[in-house]
């Protein structure tokens, strides 16, 4: 079991969420159910589904929740570009939010690749 505090892309894609958060407090009211929710539901869903691969027994159950956060990010992307298109958010803050999830999400491959190569290097000491 990892604490998941200690991960450099937990705290990343944290601060991300709480930017999120309060970027998206100027939505129109209309959006509340709609994508202001989808945009923070993604948001949270990354920080917490690392969390939660954090707290399980095995490499493996770590690599599948890394890759629901990835995948997390990847509906996040989604939401941030069609907030800008629909001029919910400036130019200017859909670069700033975009660059900083790009970087979660390299992060979050990086941390994929790490646990899948310990779980390669496990498993061939057991073959060993």
């Amino acid at each position: 079991m990892r604490n998941y505090r200690e991960l450099e892309v937990w705290e990343k894609s944290h601060k991300l969420t709480v930017d999120l958060y309060r970027l998206s407090r100027a939505f129109p009211k209309e959006e509340l159910y709609g994508l202001t929710s989808q945009l923070r539901r993604a948001a949270v869903s990354i920080g917490a589904n690392l969390a939660e691969g954090c707290g399980r027994r095995t490499g493996a159950e770590l690599a599948r929740f890394v890759r629901i956060a990835m995948g997390s990010a990847s509906e996040l992307d989604c939401h941030l570009l069609l907030c800008r298109e629909l001029e919910l958010i400036t130019i200017a803050e859909y670069e700033r939010q975009s660059k900083e999830l790009i970087r979660v999400r390299k992060m979050l491959c990086g941390l994929l690749t790490s646990i899948e190569n310990q779980i390669e290097v496990k498993a061939s000491a057991a073959r060993a």
